[in-house]
């Protein structure tokens, strides 16, 4: 069966017990919200002219001791791994029913479940802070066992800054697990610093440079070649027929004090070897090209140097907290396969938007979200806010304020279009999940588009709209747009429309969605290269 990557909608410890089957993935990226009891908020972009950026919550990052940390808790003590009863146990009673157990209880049944998944010569990355990193190493150390521990790789994610009561915290930690001593690990190099090129002191006449080194193998353990080579006995580190091979090649230094060393050139090296403190890949910040506005975002650059290492063209890569979705486009930029499971319609919206203006010809399923009429009044008797972000996503409209307290703007969705080029123009949408929609809803989104100086305005209901809707939507009148054409102030369109396609909101835009929300740059596929 042909393979098609896949971003799930859902809690992914449901998608990965139900949908990902055991030992079907190489490389497992996870950058999962680092319990910093903080709200994150995704800042969309507006046009110039209108008002400030708005801001919505994209994840609140703090953890309670409830009845579902309970339950996860024992499904913890009763399954297979004894070393995670155990350690769940004793964390338990060294913290108490606190936010950080009821954090790392969450974070160890999905562990349990990625270790499952992951094939016998897979790896693993855990992308975390200090919050809760020394936790987290002994959560691994429980499901993947201490031994299969290889590196903990420091990032430098930002510069020098000042934090007045301690040392300024510029680092983020990356755990490396493997499952077994086998596994894809093809190394990382960076490019050599001036000053060590330096150490290529030598140059032969056609200008290459290199530095001699020692081809004895006196002081190593593991023993040697002894034999005499042109006047010179010693214990070599390589056999006869190497040498004579290098000799051939002009790869032999004999010095004038008697000796032999080996040429190495620094054209031939692949760069220095990526060592555990990364310093070199620079953060996402405001003037960032490929900034899109959600917290935490990674670099693409750092997703691809451990997509490179860990895995190959065609292996199967897992982000289980995929966010905005960098690791699945650094897995589709470098020819992997691919799984994104984030529990917010919010991340899959933008993912699938990123992901198709990278990569136009891109072909990918999305699960989890509604795909009929049935499936979408689940989700809005489900939760009333994703139902909310989802339904704007059909309509190509950022989501409104979200969960903010206060009075109801009558606002769900902002959409931003150009259709002349001096300023910008808004529209707003609103949502009615529920089945009791009336007339009183239109005069009021009418209202509202009034209020906000925008030029249209969408009511977006799960039910048809009654005739005295349609005749109040009518008598708003019609945006008279300066490209020639008019369109209805107040457009009524239903769930069931949008989804087979019947139904699209009607409006003149020359950025063609541009406004609305920030476009990843056109990228495309590489292949498997050294990174120096």
């Amino acid at each position: 069966m042909t393979w098609k990557n896949k971003l799930y909608f859902g809690d992914n410890l449901d998608v990965l017990r139900e949908s990902i089957p055991s030992e079907s993935v190489d490389l497992v990226y996870l950058d999962p919200p680092f319990n910093s009891k903080a709200n994150y908020n995704v800042l969309f972009r507006t046009p110039k002219g209108l008002e400030s950026s708005a801001q919505i919550t994209a994840f609140e990052d703090s953890w309670h001791w409830t009845e579902q940390a309970e339950k996860e808790f024992g499904e913890l003590v009763h399954q297979s791994n004894t070393d995670v009863s155990e350690m769940i146990q004793a964390l338990r009673r060294f913290l108490g029913e606190n936010d950080m157990m009821a954090y790392l209880t969450m974070m160890a049944n999905r562990l349990l479940e990625l270790h499952r998944v992951l094939k016998d010569t897979g790896s693993l990355y855990l992308h975390c802070d200090v919050t809760a990193s020394h936790y987290l190493k002994i959560v691994l150390d429980g499901v993947f066992g201490k031994e299969k521990f290889r590196n903990e790789i420091t990032w430098k994610r930002t510069t020098a800054h000042n934090d007045s009561s301690r040392y300024g915290a510029n680092t983020d930690i990356i755990f490396f697990y493997t499952k077994s001593d086998t596994y894809t690990f093809n190394p990382a190099y960076q490019p050599y610093t001036e000053e060590y090129k330096t150490r290529f002191s030598h140059a032969d006449p056609d200008g290459r440079l290199w530095a001699d080194g020692d081809i004895t193998a006196k002081g190593l353990s593991g023993g040697g070649y002894e034999y005499e080579y042109k006047g010179f006995t010693s214990l070599w580190r390589c056999p006869l027929s190497t040498m004579e091979r290098l000799d051939a090649e002009g790869k032999l230094h004999f010095t004038r004090t008697g000796g032999i060393r080996l040429k190495k050139y620094l054209d031939e090296l692949p760069g220095i070897p990526s060592q555990a403190l990364w310093d070199d890949i620079f953060p996402i910040n405001s003037q960032s090209a490929e900034r899109l506005g959600y917290p935490t975002q990674k670099p693409l650059q750092l997703l691809e140097r451990i997509v490179k290492v860990s895995s190959n063209e065609n292996d199967i890569v897992l982000d289980p907290f995929c966010g905005c979705g960098t690791a699945v486009h650094g897995a589709e930029k470098l020819k992997r396969r691919w799984i994104g499971i984030d529990i917010t319609h919010l991340a899959i919206t933008l993912i699938e938007k990123r992901l198709k203006h990278a990569f136009p010809d891109i072909q990918f399923d999305v699960e989890g979200t509604p795909k009929d009429l049935d499936s979408a009044q689940n989700l809005a008797d489900r939760d009333k806010y994703q139902f909310q972000w989802w339904a704007c996503s059909l309509v190509n409209a950022q989501p409104y304020q979200g969960k903010k307290k206060g009075a109801d703007s009558g606002i769900d969705g902002l959409i931003y279009f150009q259709d002349e080029r001096t300023t910008p123009k808004k529209i707003v949408v609103s949502v009615k999940g529920g089945n009791n929609v009336n007339v009183a809803m239109v005069r009021d989104l009418a209202h509202v588009v009034d209020r906000e100086k925008a030029s249209i305005g969408i009511f977006i209901t799960m039910v048809e709209p009654t005739r005295p809707m349609k005749e109040e939507a009518i008598k708003a009148g019609y945006y008279e747009s300066p490209i020639g054409a008019n369109f209805p102030k107040i457009q009524i369109l239903t769930i069931k429309g949008l989804l087979e396609g019947t139904e699209r909101a009607k409006y003149p835009d020359l950025m063609q969605g541009g406004l609305t929300f920030k476009k990843a740059s056109v990228d495309t596929k590489t292949t498997q290269e050294p990174l120096f």
